[in-house]
């Protein structure tokens, strides 16, 4: 276990999105007078932290990691979901503090949706850009939010922790990224 997590750099990008979520809630509570940080700011928050764990998506050698004898497809799903219960638990954790970053089903519905995203663009283009996709989205998406039925599922990450069809969306991109990535793992890097 611990050669799989140094393989892939989970501590140091734990302690970055750690580090992130802590410097953003450290930010609101002292500039806002707001107790309850704005959608804005948690799904931004989300984004981040999703953006810094999707390098652990692969390993530097990834034809070593294909050849060993483990079942990689429960490890890598078990991968996901450790990092799905990361963000929810570091921003649930800011709930009885002076700046709370929720509703918890905004955390969930977003963390879910973008850690899927990810998992999906990690198998295609490579952990190491599989954050562009997620990260441009939902900062137009958070920026421009709409409220019409079809723009709003285009701007999921940015609808009221409410809305059923950015629930919707979420889970599908959660469902998909989870068994892409659990199945076929990061895509291989070209060249030496």
């Amino acid at each position: 276990m611990s050669l799989y997590l140094r393989a892939r750099r989970v501590p140091l990008a734990l302690a970055a999105s750690v580090g992130a979520a802590a410097l953003i809630w450290a930010l609101w509570l002292t500039l806002s007078d707001d107790r309850d940080a704005g959608a804005l700011i948690v799904v931004l928050t989300v984004v981040l932290m999703v953006a810094v764990l999707s390098t652990t998506l692969a390993t530097p050698d990834e034809d070593l990691e294909r050849s060993a004898s483990l079942r990689w497809t429960r490890w890598r799903a078990l991968h996901l979901l450790a990092a799905l219960a990361l963000v929810f638990v570091v921003l649930l954790a800011t709930l009885p503090t002076g700046a709370r970053f929720g509703p918890a089903a905004l955390v969930l519905r977003d963390a879910a949706g973008l850690l899927g995203l990810t998992a999906m663009c990690a198998t295609v283009v490579g952990a190491a850009r599989a954050w562009f996709l997620p990260l441009g989205w939902t900062v137009v998406a958070a920026l421009f939010p709409q409220s019409s039925t079809w723009k709003a599922l285009a701007t999921w990450q940015g609808q009221p922790h409410t809305s059923r069809p950015a629930a919707a969306i979420a889970a599908i991109l959660a469902v998909t990224g989870l068994l892409t990535y659990a199945f076929l793992g990061a895509a291989r890097r070209e060249g030496p």
